[in-house]
């Protein structure tokens, strides 16, 4: 029987597991030889993880590569600052960056500033304050003179009709 258009590949062709395989874990299809070192070195792997755990327990620190074998003291080294959530210390206050700091610092001279506003202790409220003055005094002059010029209208208006 013909296979279609596409030719198969020549490793043979797919072979799909029933679900009754897949329930029981097993399947058609026989381990690779990579599967099989695959599992080999998570067993060696979690074998070494093992001893070293009972050794590093003296120790503290989870070292990659060759740090384990040479200690070095090297002062630009950055160490990592992952705390589990369990260690975490609610009470301790952590350092604000610089850049935070001075976001705070800027925020509350603001504050401080529309105070001291408020308040007209600044020279730009005193400023302010001396011009609203000003035009206060020029409002009630001119509503004066208005009040003035309207009485002597008036006057006239009662002088013509006599």
């Amino acid at each position: 029987m013909g296979r279609g258009k596409f030719k198969g590949k020549p490793t043979g062709r797919r072979q799909f597991s029933t679900p009754e395989e897949m329930l029981a874990g097993t399947s058609r299809r026989p381990r690779t030889f990579k599967q099989e070192e695959a599992e080999a070195e998570e067993n060696e792997k979690s074998e070494e993880e093992f001893e070293e755990e009972s050794e590093e327990d003296s120790d503290g620190e989870k070292r990659k590569g060759t740090q384990g074998i040479i200690e070095i003291e090297n002062p630009n080294l950055v160490k990592p600052k992952n705390v589990k959530a369990k260690n975490v210390d609610i009470e301790k206050t952590t350092e604000l960056s610089r850049r935070e700091r001075e976001e705070i610092e800027k925020q509350q001279a603001h504050e401080r500033y529309m105070r001291l506003q408020e308040q007209g202790k600044t020279d730009q409220a005193k400023k302010d304050l001396e011009r609203l003055a000003l035009i206060r005094q020029q409002r009630a002059d001119a509503a004066k003179k208005r009040e003035e010029e309207k009485a002597a209208k008036e006057q006239k208006k009662s002088e013509a009709r006599k």
